[in-house]
């Protein structure tokens, strides 16, 4: 795909807020229900990663597809990229002001970004058999990261300070050593949560734990969390933080979607310490959760393949919103939000 189509609609995308400050009032106000509007349908596609820019869209997903949503004209462009014969998964999208990128499962691990040579431009790869990257965002115009499972002793994680034209992997000397059989879920583009430098990655699997650096990757620590863990499919699958103290873990177990025990954990100390909530009470497995806006931290949405889950206590208790199965979610503002799943990406428009 040409560039001139990403800075024809990169142009037309309001700026980003600073993620620090993307929750502000006027108070949001508690949904009852919620209107779903399909604006881009495709049965082949698996879509596990969406981006929000401004009032529009990015997503990523399988066959080496990826796409821009322009809102004020209600079209998708949509494009498709290849390494020789190989066709990409892609499982995380993010995004500066000025350019989009888009990150593939497996190996190779492919990183793409929109280019000045007119076509998408790969600026990292990783040919390392056991390469399996899941999450990807930036602080800000110049620094991003992106986390995926570990390739030595500890979890992969690359970092770009140069606005994305370059990334450097970090050593595994930086980073805490994970655990046996611990990883991470590709399942919705969430594994990572950040608030002004501070950043928390989400570990899954036999051990499922929150690492924690409060400089923009450069210093590391990590916490235990009580989510259910001591299988290859269990732990946290994803991770939202309101405030720099105040965030939510969800997962599970996706082979056993009904079961609500240990899949729901909230911190109020920046990550430090998490609590169970919600004990037997559903949903159960959930592979995306996101805070509404403007909500202190009251209201929150998990969304996974049994529906869109709604709580108006910070995760304590939850109610069914509705049944439709999307992999990941994103909100536009504290009343629409954006969701992705087997082959469509649907508008939100809550009551």
């Amino acid at each position: 795909m040409k560039k001139i189509l990403f800075l024809a609609l990169l142009l037309s995308f309001s700026c980003k807020s600073d993620k620090s400050e993307k929750y502000e009032t006027p108070e949001a106000k508690e949904f009852s229900s919620v209107e779903i509007e399909n604006i881009f349908e495709d049965d082949s596609l698996s879509i596990r990663a969406i981006e929000i820019i401004g009032n529009n869209l990015a997503f990523a997903a399988n066959k080496g597809t990826f796409g821009l949503f322009n809102s004020q004209t209600g079209e998708m462009k949509t494009g498709a990229l290849k390494d020789g014969d190989y066709i990409p998964e892609f499982r995380a999208v993010a995004s500066t002001s000025n350019d989009v990128f888009v990150l593939s499962v497996g190996s190779p691990a492919l990183l793409y970004k929109t280019g000045n040579s007119g076509q998408m431009e790969l600026v990292y790869r990783e040919d390392h058999e056991k390469a399996f990257y899941d999450s990807m965002i930036f602080w800000n115009d110049l620094e991003g990261i992106a986390m995926g499972d570990p390739t030595g002793n500890c979890l992969s994680v690359i970092i770009t300070r140069d606005g994305g034209e370059s990334w450097e992997k970090i050593h595994c000397s930086v980073l805490p050593e994970v655990a046996e059989g611990e990883a991470a879920f590709a399942a919705s583009n969430s594994n990572i949560a950040v608030v002004g430098d501070k950043t928390w990655m989400l570990s899954g699997g036999k051990k499922s734990r929150v690492f924690y650096s409060p400089d923009k990757g450069e210093n590391w620590e990590v916490f235990e969390t009580p989510l259910i863990q001591g299988k290859e499919t269990t732990g946290g699958y994803s991770i939202d933080f309101y405030d720099e103290n105040k965030g939510i873990i969800i997962g599970g177990d996706y082979t056993n979607p009904d079961d609500n025990s240990a899949n729901k954990a909230i911190t109020i100390d920046g990550g430090k310490t998490w609590k169970l909530v919600g004990e037997g009470q559903e949903p159960g497995y959930k592979s995306s959760v996101r805070y509404v806006p403007n909500s202190e931290g009251k209201y929150v949405l998990a969304t996974g393949f049994t529906g869109i889950s709604y709580s108006t206590d910070g995760g304590e208790h939850w109610d069914q919103l509705s049944d439709e199965s999307f992999f990941t979610l994103r909100f536009l503002n504290d009343s629409t939000a954006y969701a992705a799943g087997k082959g469509r990406i649907s508008r939100l428009n809550f009551k």
